[in-house]
């Protein structure tokens, strides 16, 4: 079957830390170029943050750019998302998907709040 599974969202103190993890299954993971989406309540789907096959090509939207880091783990078909100095506008469902949408998971919840 092919699918991403999410993990690692929770809820965090603002100024924390979070990782989520993409497990990914059923295709060539190693040769995706990858990326995380988020949505918050009431909005629509921002772009986070991708990443090519080889790692070698990523970027980051401004409102995340030194704050979060993509990687990945072919031997593991594992994709990563390290959030730090999160934010309460950080708050919304993480999505990882295939660069082209064609898979996608199911989110992680992730809230930021005192």
């Amino acid at each position: 079957e092919v699918q991403l599974v999410e993990s690692g969202g929770g809820l965090v103190r603002p100024g924390g830390s979070l990782r989520l993890s993409c497990a990914a299954s059923g295709f060539a993971f190693r040769w995706a170029d990858m990326k995380w989406v988020r949505q918050a309540p009431g909005k629509g789907p921002e772009w986070v943050s991708r990443i090519s096959s080889d790692s070698e090509n990523i970027e980051y939207a401004d409102s995340v750019k030194g704050r979060f880091t993509i990687s990945r783990d072919n031997a593991k078909s594992t994709l990563f998302l390290q959030m730090n100095s999160l934010k309460s506008e950080d708050t919304a469902v993480y999505y990882c998907a295939t660069r082209s949408d064609t898979i996608r998971g199911q989110g992680t919840q992730v809230t930021v709040s005192s």
